[in-house]
């Protein structure tokens, strides 16, 4: 498994691909001058070791990440060697950290060699299964998508069946995307003899990038190395970042798979693509010919996606829920509508518990990021959300829902200020850095834009820096958090470090987010004081489920005793107890279990859990001939999608107010 792609913020460490640029094809190239040698590997490794939050030398547990990470990038379908083979290389590779930090890199270039004769033979093997006149595509065809659920083959014939399955489902792939078979096994064949032509011409710089980059993932899933290439690619995202399909990736297992769709994004208003989709196959329109994208670089994906305004991209996808099936999604590449991305209000009138008659008027407001920035007249969701708490109280609201369920961040002062219009003064957040301090940043405004009863609604989307917000009003006991069971758990920072001209940078981690409570939001996230049922509840979705991702992490608690002004004083609010929480969880309860729609939310839950990842290719072949609205509408995930673009309320956002509901009417 690999770490996310991201261009954009590096504190957030996810961003937006499908940038504009000069072509699907456009590759930048590195300087002529001081490239990246074996010389200099050393102090590349040396960089990354000075400037982590947890790692300071190459120990056990990094060097087992290392080699694992390396033998997956060799071979991530594990289709390449055998288990016995797999086992006698990791020695060597261990090795590898050993010889390379006293300058020696030949152990790269032997290992290199000996993959490409892998990479020749499976070559050999494509052609003359997918060549043979007998071939035929075989729907019974079963496979585990997952290559970290495939036990490495043990014997030749084992791998050879490995093989002819993945050969299978890749045609499929060709098919499903509209590509005639005879075409399809053409271009199936071309592919293998690129792939080996492309491992063939690595120089040593591709070859010490990739050594480096596998060391930067050991550390941490968010530490990366930049080659100068992919610096150019970087930065280029830095200055773009609102053009595209507004969409995140990651690479995982060999396939590219969605980890976050960017609201106001293309891809967010064309309507089908989904978090944890699989992109197999890219086109550049609607009818032009697919490219196989499995097993690619992550860089090379991203490429292919990102156009110019107005073009349009066409991605097949997997997607697997219950079940598995495959999704043509055409998107007009453009850039994000901060319309969509800003802040908005609603209302809703509820009857008051255990009042009949009467009414409490409910202001929902939908925080999708924390944006903003630095030019002159750029939308800031610091003012958008002052505005809207004002006008929430200008017409009196009974109750504020701060809907935080699909926000992955943004910008850390942003956070802090937002944070403390819900408090009077105080901190908000801690920044430790290895051995330091912690840093508690601080909200000095003593204004106070709302008061009045709070419920936060968060999921395993919320992230960064509205996990910072969730946390502080945790803490304080100011607000109920109302959602997932718990928040994604990105609490670290990235900084960009340059390193000479022509040599590229590292991103690395460099600290530590904490609640003032002394929690860390790392890995576990913030939980939530009332738990309701989600499709995205599952284990594979969060930061704890990223290979290496670091464990949470404690510091004393620097709590302020300013927040609250106390009774009669302005700007002073309610505590929230735990027996409140209590007491609302309960009827919570049993409201949930009445619900119709959270009991088909239990139901799919269950029966993804039940769900095996063996897939048979006639099932996920059939799926590609049935007319799609969303990507299916037996998908609870896309049903809740589709309320909310429709401006209806989720179930859980409905749950949500009926809590506010009772914490500002009741006793």
């Amino acid at each position: 498994m690999r770490r996310p792609f991201r261009i954009g913020h590096a504190l957030r460490a996810l961003s937006f691909v499908g940038l504009a640029l000069a072509g699907p094809g456009a590759v930048s190239t590195a300087h002529a001058e001081d490239p990246l040698d074996c010389n200099f590997v050393p102090s590349v490794m040396d960089r990354f070791l000075d400037a982590h939050y947890s790692f300071r030398a190459v120990d056990t547990k990094l060097a087992d990440h290392f080699v694992d990470l390396y033998l997956d990038r060799l071979d991530p379908s594990r289709s390449l060697l055998l288990q016995s083979e797999a086992d006698a290389l990791k020695p060597r590779l261990r090795s590898l950290l050993t010889e390379v930090r006293t300058r020696r890199c030949d152990g790269i270039g032997q290992i290199h060699k000996e993959m490409l004769v892998r990479h020749e033979e499976n070559e050999g093997f494509t052609k003359k299964f997918l060549q043979d006149p007998k071939f035929k595509l075989d729907k019974n065809t079963a496979l585990e998508l997952d290559p970290d659920k495939r036990e490495r083959p043990k014997t030749a014939g084992e791998r050879d069946e490995l093989r002819r399955k993945l050969l299978m489902f890749q045609l499929a792939n060709y098919v499903m995307s509209g590509t005639k078979q005879e075409e399809g096994l053409e271009k199936l064949v071309h592919r293998y003899e690129l792939i080996h032509r492309r491992i063939a011409k690595m120089d040593d710089e591709d070859k010490y990038s990739g050594f480096l980059d596998a060391f930067a993932s050991a550390l941490d899933p968010h530490s990366e190395y930049f080659s100068q290439a992919a610096l150019e690619d970087f930065s280029i995202g830095m200055k773009l970042s609102l053009d595209g399909i507004g969409a995140v990736l990651r690479s995982q297992d060999g396939y590219t798979v969605v980890n976050e769709i960017v609201p106001g994004g293309a891809a967010d208003r064309q309507g089908q693509l989904r978090t944890k989709d699989k992109i197999v196959a890219v086109a550049q329109g609607a009818d032009a010919e697919a490219q196989n994208v499995i097993d690619e670089d992550l860089r090379d994906v991203v490429r292919l996606i990102r156009g110019k305004k107005g073009t349009q991209v066409k991605l097949t996808v997997l997607r697997q829920t219950e079940k598995a099936e495959t999704l043509n999604i055409v998107i007009t590449r453009d850039k994000v509508d901060l319309k969509e991305q800003a802040a908005k209000l609603s209302w809703q009138e509820i009857e008051a518990p255990g009042k009949p008659g009467r009414k409490l008027k409910l202001a929902v407001i939908d925080l999708p990021s924390f944006y903003g920035g630095r030019d002159d007249g750029a939308r800031q969701c610091t003012d958008d959300l002052r505005a809207l708490l004002t006008e929430a109280k200008d017409k009196k609201a009974d109750g504020v829902l701060l809907d935080l369920s699909r926000n992955g961040g943004g910008l850390l002062q942003a956070a802090v200020e937002i944070g403390g219009y819900f408090v009077r003064t105080g901190a908000i957040v801690g920044v430790g850095a290895r051995e330091r301090a912690t840093d508690p940043l601080e909200d000095n405004d003593p204004q106070v834009q709302w008061a009045g009863p709070l419920v936060v609604l968060t999921s395993r989307f919320s992230a960064s820096a509205s996990e910072i917000v969730t946390g502080a009003l945790k803490d304080y006991r100011r607000a109920i958090i109302v959602g997932d069971d718990r928040t994604f758990g990105k609490g670290t920072v990235q900084n960009v470090i340059d390193l000479p001209p022509g040599f590229g940078a590292v991103k690395v981690t460099t600290a530590m987010f904490f609640r003032p409570g002394g929690e860390s939001t790392q890995n576990t996230g913030v939980e939530a004081d009332i738990v309701l049922p989600s499709v995205v509840q599952h284990e594979d979705f969060g930061e704890r489920s990223m290979p290496y991702a670091l464990p949470p992490a404690k510091t004393p608690a620097f709590l302020s005793s300013s927040v609250n002004g106390g009774p009669g004083a302005a700007g002073a609010w309610s505590l929230v107890t735990p027996e409140r929480i209590g007491a609302l969880g309960k009827h919570s309860a049993e409201r949930v279990a009445k619900n119709p729609e959270f009991t088909e939310v239990a139901t799919r839950i269950e029966k993804a859990k039940k769900a095996k990842g063996v897939v048979k290719l006639g099932d996920l072949m059939a799926t590609a001939d049935k007319p799609k609205d969303g990507g299916g509408a037996d998908d609870a995930e896309d049903e809740e999608e589709k309320k909310r673009k429709k401006g209806e309320l989720t179930p859980q956002a409905k749950e949500a107010l009926n809590i506010l509901a009772e914490l500002a009417g009741g006793p």
